[in-house]
């Protein structure tokens, strides 16, 4: 049998790097302004218009309830865009700073510890390792759901 193999382009996030199916990646930005919506929970951040579609605008920070930065020349939005047979979700996640793309094996993946109720996991797929270091990999269909990306 083959092992599959799957890319995940990793960004950072106060220090602790996170990994996004590749596939689902349609470009990277350098942030931009946003135009503002009212009423909105803080970690959206606004709207963009990008070649005719307008696209919600996540800071992911503070979507996982971690302390705010200010953005800065290294601050990145990445959008993200996923299909399904009934519609098309595209977002964009500002992220501290993009870091490297990554191959692995299905076996590689170790699943998260369970954490109770206490710690929302759902955006969580696994754990991998590289080195020394842990990657958190996200859940790309949970992060694209409109059901779990803007709830609170």
């Amino acid at each position: 049998m083959i092992e599959m193999e799957q890319e995940y382009l990793t960004f950072i996030l106060q220090g602790e790097e996170y990994g996004v199916d590749i596939l689902c990646v349609q470009e990277i930005r350098v942030w931009s302004s946003v135009t503002e919506l009212p009423n909105k929970p803080s970690y959206i951040k606004g709207v963009i218009n990008l070649r005719g579609v307008i696209i919600p605008i996540i800071d992911l920070r503070q979507r996982f309830s971690q302390e705010p930065l200010d953005y800065n020349e290294q601050t990145v939005t990445i959008i993200l865009k996923y299909q399904t047979q009934e519609r098309t979700m595209v977002v964009g996640i500002v992220v501290d700073a993009v870091s490297e793309v990554y191959k692995f094996s299905s076996a590689a993946i170790r699943k998260a510890p369970a954490f109770g109720s206490h710690i929302d996991s759902c955006f969580l797929k696994g754990l991998a390792s590289v080195d020394d270091k842990l990657i958190i990999l996200l859940d790309s269909n949970a992060l694209l759901s409109e059901n779990e990306l803007y709830c609170t």
